[in-house]
C-alpha cells in the first residue's frame, strides 16, 4: 500500500511527531535545569548550617587541676570574725580540693581595735586550704590605712601566726621615709613590722642615709 506523504493524514501524524519530541526536550531540560539548582542550594545551605556551629574549645584543664572557678572569694574566720577576705580574678583547684592556684589577687584585712584596714595585692598566689596560709607571688603590695606601704616580690600569710614573712628584699614607704630591707616580719594585729637584715633607709630632704 502506498501513501501519499502530501495527505492531510500524514501532515497531521508528522506535526504531532515534532510536538512530542519538542515536549520532552523541554521536560529534560527543565529536570536538569531543576536538579542543578537543587544541588547549589543544598551545598549552599551545608556551608551556611557549618558556619553557624561554634567552634569546638580546645582548651583543657591541666591534669593536676580538678576545677577552676573565675572571681573566686575565699576568707577566714576566727572566733566568729572574718580575718580576711580575698578576691582572685582565677581561682584553679587541685585534684585534692586542698590546694587553689590564683591570679590577680585583693586581699583584705579587717580592723583591728589598735589599726586599720590591711590590703595586699599580687599577680598571683597558693592558697591551702588545711592551714589556710597564702603565698603570695609577683608585684606584691602591702597597704595599711595609716599610709604606710610595703613592696616585694614574694611574701606568705602565715594564718596560724597572723603573720606576713618575706625572705627578699622589701621597700617600705611611710610619708618622707623610703626603707629597704632584706627579710620582713609584718604581724597583722599590730601592723608592727621588723626588718631582718640589711636596712638602708633614706628620708625625703637629708643628703645622708640612716643604717
Amino acid at each position: 500500500m502506498h501513501l501519499l506523504l502530501d495527505t492531510p493524514v500524514c501532515r497531521w501524524y508528522s506535526c504531532t511527531r515534532m510536538v512530542s519530541t519538542g515536549n520532552i526536550r523541554l521536560a529534560v531540560a527543565i529536570l536538569v535545569t531543576s536538579a542543578i539548582i537543587g544541588i547549589v542550594a543544598a551545598i549552599i545551605l551545608k556551608g551556611s548550617h557549618q558556619a553557624a556551629l561554634p567552634a569546638p574549645s580546645s582548651r583543657q584543664l591541666p591534669q593536676n587541676i580538678d576545677m577552676a572557678i573565675h572571681d573566686a572569694f575565699l576568707y577566714e574566720v576566727r572566733g566568729g570574725t572574718t580575718v580576711w577576705e580575698l578576691v582572685a580574678k582565677k581561682a584553679e583547684y587541685d585534684k585534692s580540693g586542698d590546694i587553689a592556684y590564683l591570679s590577680d589577687i585583693h586581699m583584705k584585712f579587717a580592723k583591728t581595735p589598735s589599726a586599720g584596714a590591711l590590703t595586699v595585692t599580687a599577680v598571683k598566689g597558693t592558697y591551702f586550704n588545711k592551714s589556710r596560709n597564702v603565698a603570695l607571688r609577683g608585684k606584691v603590695h602591702v597597704a595599711t590605712e595609716t599610709g604606710a606601704s610595703f613592696d616585694t616580690e614574694t611574701i606568705d600569710y602565715l594564718a596560724a601566726h597572723s603573720q606576713f614573712w618575706t625572705k627578699d628584699e622589701v621597700t617600705c614607704r611611710q610619708q618622707r621615709l623610703t626603707l629597704t630591707a632584706r627579710g620582713m616580719e609584718l604581724d597583722v594585729a599590730s601592723r608592727k613590722a621588723r626588718f631582718l637584715k640589711a636596712v638602708d633607709a633614706r628620708v625625703a630632704g637629708l643628703n645622708t642615709k640612716i643604717k
